[in-house]
């Protein structure tokens, strides 16, 4: 009896904590998303959009990490591989790291600094991650070549939709 309810309580627990994908998967970002300030590694504030429209033209894979998340740093050797196999493709990194040091910290002990880098130090909440619905990190989109979300939702750089993706939008 006791092993049955362990089993039970394991499968509510596994349940109730696992990550949910989006019943809504967006293809274009709000205004509030867009406007959403973000520090560069010199410490200077720029928006989602302005990042976007920097990447204009091109297809852009959008990764969102932290230096303190294990599934992030064992996801790394895997999404150098998709950089790697796409050498066309922009790779924008947005941190979610608690403080400004500790993700410059990160990105120097994960040889990220010649990375097109940026830190959400609003923290979690705000307006970008909200509107993506973000509940895990890593989190990976693709941002088509007008700027509009073409791959929404990915937690594993070796998605085999994100390559399709990628592949889709280079014909």
């Amino acid at each position: 009896m006791k092993k049955i309810i362990l089993l039970l309580s394991f499968f509510l627990m596994s349940n109730a904590f696992a990550q949910k994908v989006p019943t809504v998967l967006k293809t274009t970002f709000s205004k509030e998303a867009l406007a959403q300030k973000i520090m560069d590694k010199d410490g200077k504030t720029t928006t989602i959009s302005k990042i976007l429209a920097k990447h204009k033209g091109k297809i852009l894979v959008l990764d969102l990490w932290a230096s303190w998340c294990r599934d992030c740093l064992n996801a790394m050797p895997k999404a150098k591989e998709l950089e790697e196999k796409n050498p066309n493709v922009d790779f924008v990194f947005l941190s979610l790291d608690r403080n400004f040091e500790g993700w410059k910290k990160g990105m120097e002990k994960h040889n990220m600094q010649d990375k097109e880098n940026y830190w959400f130090n609003e923290g979690w909440k705000n307006n970008f991650n909200n509107y993506i619905d973000l509940n895990w990190i890593p989190r990976y989109l693709v941002i088509n070549q007008k700027s509009d979300i073409a791959k929404y939702y990915a937690i594993v750089p070796d998605d085999p939709e994100i390559q399709k993706t990628i592949d889709e939008l280079s014909k």
